[in-house]
């Protein structure tokens, strides 16, 4: 496999779980808590670079660039994964309360107090809204991108 083939293949994987997100959001009706959109926006970014890595069809060098870049994108979404699936663990007696929507933060405070707020969480990120084989979604997003971290270096760091 190339390196374009690998990257595209991760920018593909990427593109469908944003259409299932997308799927469960308009059909099934769970609606994204703040946690969940900065989830999204990590396989969003995860998946544009490496679209973009497939259409620069890097060398070894450049490869092991575009890779880490995917890396580090997977990683911060997988850390807010984590993040909600902690969340979720928490008694309820525990659990923050709910705080104003993301839409209302964005237009009142700076990026950096918003995303701040956001990733210490509040009680509709803890909110269960179903299951899949008895795991939440943020279960599965964090599998997803171990599975694109874990393809991605295999991909950079192959011999030959």
């Amino acid at each position: 496999m190339t390196n374009r083939q690998g990257f595209l293949l991760v920018a593909a994987a990427c593109a469908g779980a944003m259409a299932f997100a997308l799927y469960a959001q308009y059909q099934l009706g769970e609606e994204p808590c703040p946690l969940c959109i900065l989830q999204r926006i990590g396989v969003m970014a995860a998946g544009t670079l490496a679209l973009l890595a497939a259409l620069h069809n890097p060398r070894r060098a450049g490869a092991k660039v575009w890779g880490g870049l995917v890396v580090l994108a997977a990683l911060a979404g997988s850390g807010v994964s984590l993040r909600q699936l902690w969340l979720q663990s928490l008694p309820a007696d525990q659990v923050p309360q709910c705080g104003p929507g993301l839409e209302f933060l964005m237009e009142s405070f700076p990026l950096w107090q918003v995303l701040s707020k956001v990733l210490k969480g509040s009680g509709e990120c803890a909110t269960i809204q179903g299951t899949f084989l008895g795991m939440s979604m943020p279960f599965w997003v964090a599998v997803f991108f171990v599975g694109v971290i874990v393809w991605t270096l295999r991909l950079v760091w192959r011999r030959g």
